[in-house]
């Protein structure tokens, strides 16, 4: 896809996520919203993958969602690439779903490859994923998405450990440093500091890049692949807004895991333009 096309997608998925947490009234609209651009132009022009889905995933690059909670985001864009109707987006979170709140493996969906939600777990598991591949001499890359709240669990940074001494060079971890969790910012919360210089430490390869620009998302994750085999780990600190694309979300924790009512779904859905077209 090009730009305006990858633009577009955006922000349908951005209409997808408001509408599927608003028709149930449960679910985690700030971060998905704030990962829409890096969803997309992962899945539709940087990844090398199949919607023919296979766990083995031999050949083919993979993606591990973390931060499981996001995902609707998540959802929408495997939908919008294929992997299964766009229409069972509407099922998102009702009662015998394979669309659970949190991805699960024992439903079968196709391109869930782990059960994820539990914060932390995700780096650990991107990592055996990315041996894997070394070890059959699969030359396809590992790509993987944390929020920056998730780095408070003490497992994050064994696994960083692990990884840069095994020298896991066909691994990009993307941290959605978007400074707010659940139950505020991330300063007070837990405060993060110097991520570049905490993972820099951990003699990982650290790049940073805007999350909310297309164009910057793009040019990013090409930068990071083509850094990838040099015998360092690659991390990507991205910078995003939680909630963004609609005004009253954005920047803001509380939207971290309500839904909108009635008015707020319209004022959000004004601000997206169906552009690919709803399900």
């Amino acid at each position: 896809m090009e730009t305006l096309e990858l633009k577009n997608m955006a922000t349908q998925v951005r209409r997808d996520i408001v509408r599927m947490v608003h028709a149930v009234q449960s679910g985690h609209p700030g971060g998905s919203l704030g990962c829409a651009d890096f969803l997309t132009a992962l899945y539709f022009k940087t990844m090398e993958h199949s919607n023919n889905f296979s766990m083995d995933a031999v050949n083919e690059d993979i993606f591990i969602l973390s931060n499981g909670h996001i995902s609707p985001v998540f959802y929408s864009v495997l939908a919008r690439a294929g992997y299964f109707d766009v229409k069972e987006l509407a099922s998102f979170r009702k009662l015998n779903t394979r669309l659970q709140g949190h991805p699960t493996t024992h439903e079968h969906l196709p391109g869930v490859r782990i059960a994820s939600g539990s914060l932390g777990q995700g780096m650990s598991v991107a990592i055996g994923a990315a041996l894997t591949k070394k070890l059959n001499g699969d030359k396809h890359l590992v790509y993987s998405l944390h929020g920056d709240g998730e780095l408070q669990e003490g497992q994050i940074w064994e696994a960083v450990m692990f990884a840069a001494h095994h020298k896991v060079d066909n691994l990009i971890a993307t941290i959605d440093w978007n400074g707010q969790q659940i139950d505020g910012p991330t300063s007070k919360v837990m405060s993060l500091d110097n991520l570049r210089a905490k993972f820099e430490a951990f003699n990982w390869e650290v790049m940073e890049m805007e999350g909310n620009d297309m164009d910057a998302v793009v040019a990013g994750l090409s930068k990071a692949k083509a850094a990838t085999g040099n015998g360092k780990p690659i991390c990507i600190l991205m910078k995003t807004a939680m909630g963004k694309g609609v005004d009253f979300m954005e920047g803001s924790h509380e939207w971290h895991g309500i839904a909108p009512n009635d008015d707020q779904l319209a004022k959000a859905l004004a601000q997206l333009p169906e552009t690919v077209g709803d399900y």
